[in-house]
Formats: structure tokens, C-alpha cells, sequence
């Protein structure tokens, strides 16, 4: 059984949705591979869409926030309209000749762009390889309803109407949740993980600003430094260079160890009692998975924002605004057990959990039960 999982680099949370469905169909003994679909299939194509992609949501956010909103209210267009005459040239010819030539029996796609070309050769009739969409965020972001897939995997079976709406049947639905990495799935003791990481045992601020340390971070801190409550603060910058320098020199009334990139945000949510993050939707997902209670800072115009009003309904987080800022959420949680209890009763109740062990399971029991009845 082969499978192979189309992502595309904007931002990177396609990239770990990708790498996180491979752990899990690889420990069920399925050849598993990943390819950028421009990337691997273009030559410049994914620097160009990543870049303008993180320009966009740093430096103008209104802006792509406003496309995509134009986006949601668009007219129907046709196949070759909908994903373009210029990704049929620069992709999908090299893509078709790759998928012809392995004969893979499962495709998955962790955007809309592969997904629209998976929906390409299914009507050229170029593959028989069931076909998966995995949504990545806590809405439904647009395009999906003018792909045909076998099956969408979403964050929650609270989406279901979304999904209606966009004339998606709900029997291709696998309310599954976002798949993250095994590590996310397992836990260390609080006590211990705060001793691995060199801290002290006591209550524990988790920031991070996404892979690029988006957002206002350092108002953030500074906001948090004011505060009367004893804890400490754990920032992760991702690759964020000048923050982390920024962060390091800062003088604050409040213990704080400041990381760039790292590879062990299973570890450090673990010591963690809460997180203040962006409404990204892997960094929720993980931090879900871990049952860590959320407080959402900066939303990203588009997805972002969208995610935070589900997680906020959902009783998932607590927001932070102008007038109610991270010092005001953390005395919310610090001093009112009932509240943080009630947001952790809702994230065991409705979240999702073991996402790519489930989805993992389901595709090789849906393949065997497909070539049983041919």
C-alpha cells in the first residue's frame, strides 16, 4: 500500500499536518511519502507563494484578510478557472507523470491547491487512488467546496454544518480533528518536565508567537510582567531571530526562559499550565491534544480569526483584547479554578483526540474493505 501526502509551504502548518498523517501511516506499515506540491513540481514556485504569504500576513494582515474574505463570496467557477490555466502548466503535468508512474493507492492533500489538482486527475481518470482532504484550521477555508475528494478530515464534528453549507455530504466527513505528532498524544508529569527544561515548579506561561513569532509578543510580556501573581514565562520565538534577542535583553519582574526554535513543544506544554497563542490551527491542535488551556493573542485576518470565534465557542479559550490583556486573562485562570476546570472539561468533552491514529486506522481499513469488494 502506497501513499502519498501533497503539501504546500505557506506558513507551516500544511507542512506538519503532512509530516504528523506520515508518523501514523508509517507505524501501520504503509510506504508513505510527502512531496511541496510546488516545490517538488515547480522550480521557485513555493519560495514565491511563502513568501508573499508571510509578507502578507505580517506586514499587511488587513489586506489578506480582505481576500480572503473576498474569497468565501466568489462565484462558482469551472475546473480549469478554479485552479487555474497556470497551475496546469507549472504543476500539474509533472504531477500527473509522478502519480502515473508510482500508482499510488492513497492521495492526501493538506491544502486546497493539491487538493484542487488531486480533483483534476480524477476527472482525467488518471489515478483510482482514494483521496483525502485534511482542513487545517477550525473553519472550513475556501475552495474546499469546488474539490472532489473520497473524504475531508475536519477539526471537529461541530464544523459539520459549515461543511453543509459548502454542499460537502456529510458521509465524505471524518470529524477526525487536525492529526499532530505522536508526541502530542503522550505526556510527562508537570514537575518532571518543568526539571527537564530548567525551571522552577511553579505556575507556568507558555508564549509563542507561531514558527515566525507573529504577532505582539513583546506587549505581551510586558503586559504580563505587570502582574501581581507569581509565575513564570516560557516563550518559544520559532525562527524569529530579533525577537529572541529582543526578549533576552528585556528586564522583567517575572522568571523567564526565552527559546527559538525548538523540537520539543510536547515537552514544554507539559510544564506548562496555560499558553498564550495565535489561533493557529496545528499550535491549538497540539496544545488541545496536551489539555492545556488556551489564551489567544493576535489572530491572523481570515483562518485565524475564524478559529478564534470556534475555540472561543466552543469553550476551548479565553481572548485577550485591548480592554481584557494577557495579565487579565492570567489572573482569569490563576485565581479561579472553576473557570480554568470548566475549559478543560470542554477540551476533554469535544476535542478531538488521537486525530492521525484515527485517520491512519480508517484509510488502511477503508482501502482494505475497497479492494475486498472489487
Amino acid at each position: 500500500m502506497k501513499a502519498l501526502i501533497l503539501s504546500i509551504t505557506a506558513g507551516n502548518g500544511h507542512n506538519i499536518a503532512a509530516r504528523a498523517i506520515k508518523e501514523h501511516l508509517v507505524e501501520l506499515g504503509v510506504d508513505t511519502v510527502i512531496k511541496d506540491t510546488y516545490k517538488d513540481f515547480t522550480h521557485g514556485m513555493s519560495t514565491t507563494i511563502d513568501k508573499g504569504y508571510l509578507f502578507s500576513t505580517k506586514y499587511a494582515p488587513k489586506l489578506w484578510g480582505t481576500a480572503y474574505s473576498l474569497a468565501e463570496e466568489r462565484i462558482d467557477l469551472e475546473t480549469d478557472a478554479r485552479f487555474g490555466t497556470w497551475g496546469k502548466l507549472l504543476v500539474y503535468r509533472k504531477l500527473r507523470k509522478y502519480v502515473t508512474e508510482n500508482k499510488f493507492d492513497i492521495i492526501i492533500a493538506t491544502h486546497t491547491a493539491p487538493a484542487g489538482f488531486m480533483t483534476i486527475l480524477k476527472e482525467d481518470n488518471v489515478t483510482d487512488a482514494r483521496m483525502y482532504g485534511i482542513i487545517t484550521d477550525f473553519t472550513v477555508h475556501p475552495f474546499w467546496e469546488e474539490t472532489n475528494l473520497d473524504y475531508y478530515v475536519t477539526a471537529s464534528k461541530q464544523l459539520h454544518n459549515m461543511m453543509a453549507k459548502k454542499g460537502i455530504p456529510q458521509e465524505k466527513i471524518l470529524p477526525f480533528g487536525i492529526p499532530v505528532a505522536k508526541k502530542f498524544e503522550s505526556s510527562t508529569p508537570k514537575e518532571a518536565a518543568r526539571e527537564q527544561l530548567g525551571l522552577k515548579n511553579k505556575y507556568t506561561v507558555f508564549v509563542i508567537g507561531g514558527s515566525m513569532g507573529f504577532g505582539a509578543v513583546k506587549k505581551h510580556i510586558r503586559n504580563l510582567s505587570m502582574s501581581d501573581i507569581d509565575f513564570q514565562i516560557v516563550v518559544v520565538c520559532g525562527n524569529n531571530k530579533k525577537l529572541k534577542e529582543d526578549l533576552e535583553e528585556m528586564k522583567i519582574s517575572k522568571d523567564m526562559k526565552v527559546f527559538g526554535f525548538v523540537n520539543n513543544i510536547d515537552l514544554i506544554m507539559d510544564a506548562a499550565d496555560c499558553i498564550l497563542t495565535k489561533p493557529g490551527g496545528l499550535t491549538v491542535s497540539e496544545a488541545l491534544a496536551k489539555n492545556l488551556p488556551l489564551i489567544l493573542i493576535d489572530p491572523i485576518p481570515g483562518q485565524e480569526d475564524r478559529n478564534r470565534d470556534f475555540l472561543l465557542n466552543a469553550g476551548f479559550a479565553i481572548s485577550t483584547s485591548k480592554k481584557f490583556p494577557a495579565d487579565e486573562a492570567i489572573y482569569q485562570l490563576y485565581t479561579n479554578n472553576e473557570r480554568t476546570q470548566q475549559i478543560l472539561d470542554m477540551i476533554n468533552c469535544s476535542a478531538p483526540k488521537n486525530a492521525g491514529q484515527r485517520l491512519g486506522e480508517f484509510i488502511v481499513n477503508e482501502y482494505k474493505n475497497n479492494q475486498s469488494s472489487r
